[in-house]
Parts: structure tokens; C-alpha cells; sequence
């Protein structure tokens, strides 16, 4: 049996943190994964900000509620779920993630969680645990799944290696110049390709 583990933002849903940064104008928090593979200093540097420029938590709430799925990505994962076991682990935030998990039909998903204080500023967040990513494809392997990945960031790399296949959906270049050794798909048809054979082939 199959077990898929797939990133959230950039492969399912566009990049919270960049939405937020076009609407408050606040250039600095485009910053992602993608160009800061050490996800304690760029959470620490995100809250840093916040606080410089007063934003609470329904400021980044509100923007979410305006966000949709990726063009395809509803359809492409009903696609996945019907023929296997789908996964989204996500270095989101519970408190984030239920408009667009409703707009995605409420796939399975495991994240982290956010310390709120009664001014309703973000006043810390809490790993589910660290390396989480990586520890759930071990957990799966260890109930005898075969767990397939997917990813777009430094963040999702530890997660690519540990399966037993690991596949970059739409990195950026230097994700990719640096992980030659992950295939790479650019468009849900591509992973559609990919993960058709594989799981026809097993």
C-alpha cells in the first residue's frame, strides 16, 4: 500500500506568507522556505516583523480568507485520493490552514500551532515536533506503507529523502541546482504522469 506525503503551500494552495506581504506591503515577509532553509530564523524573523508593524493575527486570518487553491490543485488531489492515501504535511499553522482545507475538501493534515495573547497578537509558535516532515514518512514507512513525496522547499527536503520516492513540484531554481537528485514536475499533469506508473507499477 501507498502512503503520499505532500507540502502544502506551493504544490496546493499559493504561498500565505507572500499574500500577506502584498497586502500589508511589507516586502520582507516574502521571504519562505524557498530562500531560507533554517525555519526557526525565518519564523523568528516573520514574528519580529509582525510585531515592528502592529499585525495580529486576524490581519493574516483575513488575507487567508481571500487566498484559493492553486488552479487544478482541488481537482488534481481528488484525483490522488481516489487511487491512494494522502497526507498534507505542511509547516503551516492550524490557525491558518482551515479556509483552505475546506476549499481543498478537508484532506488530512498534519502542522504546527500558533500562541495567541489576549491582545490577539502571535505571540510565539509550537512545532507538532521538530523535523516533523521527515517523521511522519518514518512513521508510515514503519506501518509497511510505501510513502511517495512531494515538496517545493528546503523545508520538504529531509521529507523527499526519507521516502521511498521524492519528487519537486514548480522549486525554485536553487532548490533544485541543489537536490539534483530529485525529479522535478511543473504542472499537475506531471505528477499525474508520475505518480499514475508508479502506483500502477506497485
Amino acid at each position: 500500500m501507498h502512503a503520499i506525503c505532500s507540502d502544502l503551500e506551493g504544490v496546493f494552495v499559493p504561498e500565505i506568507w507572500i499574500n500577506v506581504a502584498e497586502r500589508t506591503g511589507i516586502d520582507e515577509l516574502r521571504l519562505t522556505t524557498r530562500d531560507i532553509s533554517d525555519y526557526d530564523v525565518l519564523m523568528k524573523r516573520r514574528l519580529s516583523i509582525l510585531d515592528a508593524n502592529g499585525l495580529k493575527l486576524k490581519d493574516i486570518t483575513d488575507v487567508i480568507a481571500t487566498m484559493d487553491p492553486l488552479p487544478g490543485a482541488r481537482q488534481f488531489l481528488d484525483w490522488l485520493r481516489a487511487r491512494t492515501q494522502v497526507i498534507v504535511v505542511s509547516d503551516t499553522f492550524v490557525e491558518f490552514s482551515r479556509p483552505l482545507m475546506e476549499k481543498l475538501g478537508w484532506p488530512t493534515l498534519l502542522c504546527h500551532s500558533l500562541t495567541i495573547d489576549g491582545s490577539g497578537a502571535i505571540a510565539g509558535y509550537n512545532l507538532r515536533q521538530t523535523d516533523g516532515k521527515r517523521k511522519v514518512v518514518q512513521a508510515f514507512k514503519r506501518l509497511n506503507f510505501q510513502v511517495l513525496a512531494m515538496g517545493d522547499s528546503y523545508n520538504d527536503v529531509n521529507m523527499l529523502k526519507e521516502a521511498h520516492r521524492g519528487i519537486l513540484f514548480r522549486p525554485p531554481q536553487n532548490v533544485i541546482d541543489e537536490f539534483p537528485q530529485f525529479p522535478v514536475a511543473t504542472t499537475y499533469d506531471d505528477l499525474k504522469h508520475i505518480f499514475g506508473k508508479i502506483l500502477k507499477r506497485d
